[in-house]
């Protein structure tokens, strides 16, 4: 078992305290057996400086368990240590409910002060065209506000902006991090306030259960053993059983089929590659056309 170290107190600065607050970090997940459902590993920072370190549903963030509260003066690395020592552990069971008083009064007090704005300024991703995806509180009626991502309408600038789905970010970036553990994070963190995160959460629900994945990872592996001469797209097509046959009947792998799973050309009609391939697809072309696991390609 891994030992825990205690690094010395740090004072808590204004801006310190004010970045920690808002701090929650995905730690690691599992899948429970009854019910059978995936959970997550979560760290919150309070305001205080202390850390929750927090099991919930992953899809929905609800059931939240208290896992261990660590001191302000704990290196942020034993947050980690201790989900890992939670994982190994059979009877996870043990752990309590969350509860109110488990959330420190002046975090409660900021977040419900300053709605959530304050909350979520750090939850912005930029990706190359350099346009600015942030969670933002968007006005449904007079009476109902709602969390949802935005995308800036013009590169380098955060106003104005539109709002888009979290799965056009996560196409976007061509990662499902940060923008998946910052989704967890505002519901979290709207919890109480009167904000609605509905949608959101809905978003995050079918991001996680999707089998329609990303396929980034899978592209590198395939330009990465072409790169190095170990095999050619016909190949690692007709492995995958995606063969064609010329007027001669001389056969070749279908290099067209390969190019559109892994995001190299677009779709018929379409004006870009897709991002998305199915999970499928994705351990077909892993496991017989390049001879790997396809855990190695999964992002």
């Amino acid at each position: 078992m891994s030992t825990i170290t205690r690094a010395k107190p740090r004072p808590r600065t204004a801006s310190n305290r004010q970045h920690g607050s808002r701090r929650v970090q995905r730690l690691g997940r599992y899948t429970a057996q009854d019910p059978i459902e995936r959970r997550v590993i979560l760290a919150r920072a309070r305001a205080d400086g202390s850390t929750l370190v927090i099991d919930c549903v992953e899809n929905t963030l609800t059931d939240q368990r208290l896992v261990a509260h660590l001191p302000a003066d704990e290196p942020a690395e034993n947050a980690r240590l201790m989900c890992d020592m939670y994982l190994a552990d059979d009877a996870r069971g043990r752990c309590r409910a969350l509860t109110v008083e488990d959330l420190d009064a002046a975090e409660t007090h900021d977040v419900a002060d300053g709605t959530l704005e304050a909350e979520c300024q750090w939850s912005c991703v930029c990706y190359a065209g350099g346009h600015i995806y942030r969670i933002r509180e968007l006005e449904v009626n007079e009476r109902l506000k709602e969390l949802r991502w935005t995308r800036s309408i013009h590169p380098g600038s955060e106003e104005p902006s539109d709002a888009v789905g979290l799965r056009d970010v996560v196409a976007r970036v061509q990662d499902y991090e940060p923008a998946r553990s910052m989704t967890a994070a505002a519901i979290l963190a709207a919890r109480g306030t009167g904000i609605s995160v509905c949608r959101l959460a809905a978003e995050l629900d079918r991001l996680v259960c999707s089998p329609i994945v990303l396929n980034r990872a899978l592209r590198e592996a395939v330009q990465a053993r072409l790169t190095r001469g170990e095999t050619s797209m016909s190949e690692i097509a007709i492995r995958c059983g995606r063969v064609k046959r010329d007027l001669h009947g001389n056969t070749s792998g279908e290099t067209s089929w390969l190019a559109r799973r892994i995001g190299l050309i677009p779709e018929g009609g379409q004006t870009r590659p897709t991002p998305w391939v199915s999970s499928n697809v994705l351990a077909l072309i892993a496991r017989d056309g390049l001879g790997i696991s396809p855990l190695e390609v999964e992002l």
